[in-house]
């Protein structure tokens, strides 16, 4: 994700890579990160100190895990600069420091960065609105690939809470994780999640919405890492303009609150 960050910058004009970070004892540390992305020599040697990435830059975009997500927001209220998340995975503590840091920083957080995906969302929540949950059970079921840690995805999750928010209920207190053996009847008015991994799928997410006789399937494929990186510098851009605090795709996009 971070070398499709670098190539992404590298064609929008206005933008420029300031600093690059990896974990400490990557075999990438040192090297030039235009280099690594393939757009050649940009002169930004990668590094694992992210103090003087964070002192030199506008703003910072974070595709990492909860904890360095963590760690770089206290960062970026330190130097008062614009944090983007596109981590998943964070648990109610991350998220509360997150949201105590978002007091002097501006930050934009969410589970998918994609135009596409914080539109579905947006339809989800229409949808669960307007079916009544004693009809129309629903189900989100999501893909990714091998490699990813974290389950349900982000996106998932955010679809979920789109879902709860229409229905006026606590998605906490009403999702189903995993079913297994002899489960007993489905309950009226949950929402559940069913996760995939396999192979290299960027992600594919499908919110099914289950009546009497019918079925309505609202879906989103996603094919190229670019879109989530193209979103996340439309909203570095756009928070560079706000005040402090926590802030959501929707914000960016004026699609309306969950």
């Amino acid at each position: 994700m971070g070398q499709t960050l670098i190539r992404t910058i590298h064609e929008i004009e206005g933008v420029r890579v300031a600093g690059a970070l990896e974990r400490a004892g990557s075999p990438a540390i040192g090297k030039d990160a235009g280099e690594l992305a393939g757009v050649g020599p940009i002169g930004v040697a990668i590094t694992d100190d992210p103090l003087p990435a964070f002192a030199s830059a506008d703003g910072v975009l974070d595709f990492s895990i909860p904890a360095v997500s963590v760690e770089f927001a206290g960062y970026a209220a330190q130097a008062r600069i614009v944090h983007v998340i596109g981590t998943t995975g964070c648990s109610t503590d991350d998220e509360a420091k997150i949201a105590a840091a978002a007091r002097h920083a501006t930050i934009v957080k969410s589970g998918n960065m994609s135009l596409g995906v914080n539109l579905l969302a947006v339809l989800v929540e229409q949808a669960a609105k307007a079916l009544d949950p004693e009809d129309f059970d629903i189900e989100i079921l999501e893909m990714h690939h091998r490699h990813k840690v974290d389950a349900p995805s982000g996106t998932a999750l955010l679809l979920g809470e789109a879902a709860a928010a229409g229905r006026a209920i606590g998605l906490a207190e009403n999702s189903v994780r995993s079913r297994d053996g002899h489960t007993g009847a489905r309950k009226a008015g949950t929402v559940g999640f069913a996760t995939l991994r396999g192979g290299s799928v960027v992600g594919d997410h499908s919110v099914i919405l289950a009546g009497p006789g019918e079925r309505i399937t609202l879906s989103h494929q996603a094919d190229d890492r670019s879109i989530f990186a193209r979103g996340a510098v439309k909203a570095a851009l756009w928070a560079r303009e706000r005040k402090p605090g926590l802030y959501s795709m929707r914000d960016v996009l004026g699609l309306g609150a969950a």
